[in-house]
């Protein structure tokens, strides 16, 4: 039932995406828009950057040499890509695959957020330092890249685990082995995570009794 709904709420988010397209930076057109795509029921949202010329010609996010890097990543540490969500923080592609600029970040900012809120989940792993800006602004991702933080977004606790883009993992052997290092960590950390979550509830759970 919940899966349905969010479901339905992704599909009204798309629509607003597509029917605000003249207002939007970079897209023109509604097929230029590039959505996020996966479980809408899933425990982790990954969040990489913008879409590529291949992300751009199928309308789907990280089905490039990245993302296929990317897909088989996951696939080898337990999350088929299926079984997660991913989505970008710029919803079209920026010409000549240029990094996204401020402005557009922020012109795209409350379609992603919605995004995240619908999902609400467990884990948020960006991809590469521009969707890492988003929750962590003063931090380089060569130092902080595998290490989980916990941020207040939008008023609640986040936990998020930036990562090495996965275009920046084809570029360099040391990346990209930092890149599947971190990677084989997600299914302890999103343990951990989750037992955080059942000890909050617990403890308010005791509160409420006590008082």
């Amino acid at each position: 039932m919940f899966e349905k709904n969010r479901s339905a709420s992704l599909s009204q988010i798309i629509f607003d995406l597509e029917k605000s397209v003249d207002q939007l930076p970079i897209a023109e057109k509604p097929t230029d828009i590039v959505f996020g795509e996966g479980s809408p029921d899933s425990e982790i949202v990954l969040i990489g950057e913008a879409p590529g010329y291949n992300e751009h010609v199928q309308r789907r996010p990280f089905v490039g040499r990245s993302g296929q890097l990317l897909r088989k990543t996951l696939t080898q540490v337990g999350f088929p890509p299926e079984q997660v969500y991913i989505t970008n923080i710029v919803k079209a592609r920026p010409p000549d695959n240029r990094d996204p600029s401020p402005e557009e970040i922020l012109a795209y900012k409350p379609f992603l957020d919605q995004e995240i809120s619908l999902i609400d989940p467990k884990l948020i792993i960006t991809l590469g330092r521009f969707s890492m800006a988003k929750f962590l602004p003063d931090v380089k991702i060569s130092q902080v890249h595998g290490r989980l933080h916990k941020v207040r977004w939008n008023g609640q606790i986040m936990y998020v685990l930036p990562m090495y883009h996965p275009a920046a993992a084809l570029r360099s052997t040391q990346m990209l082995t930092a890149f599947t290092q971190d990677f084989e960590k997600v299914a302890k950390i999103l343990i951990w995570v989750k037992e955080q979550s059942e000890l909050i509830v617990d403890l308010e759970t005791i509160s409420a009794i006590l008082l």
